[in-house]
């Protein structure tokens, strides 16, 4: 199994190399439109290869994506802590049931002394 995820992996480094030699253009991104940022008097923009910005889409897209499932499963999740917290204390309950009771007389000598 490790020989196969090495070799996914240099199969993968591979791809990754062509699509950054391939694409080696330097493109400009801009956050606004020209005429909007003409009409706001705000400009932004950076020059960068064209695969860094690839690269990045892709990231950017995995991170919006573990981002989202997080928040979905974030009901999983607590229903797990409660049945968790839920779990502890039927384990308490049973250890408690399990402890050797007390003698009997010493339920009536209880209840004698708190009646006084």
């Amino acid at each position: 199994m490790r020989y196969i995820r090495y070799a996914f992996l240099a199969a993968l480094a591979v791809v990754l190399v062509t699509i950054a030699m391939a694409n080696r253009a330097v493109v400009t991104l801009n956050l606004l439109p020209e005429e909007l940022s003409g009409f706001l008097g705000y400009s932004w923009s950076i020059s960068l290869p064209l695969f860094i910005v690839i690269f990045l889409g892709l990231i950017g897209g995995v991170l919006v994506g573990f981002i989202w499932e997080w928040l979905r499963e974030h009901k999983l999740r607590a229903a797990g802590k409660r049945t968790m917290k839920e779990r502890d204390a039927l384990i308490r309950e049973v250890k408690k049931l399990k402890e050797p009771k007390a003698k009997a007389g010493d339920d009536i000598l209880a209840m004698l002394e708190n009646a006084k």
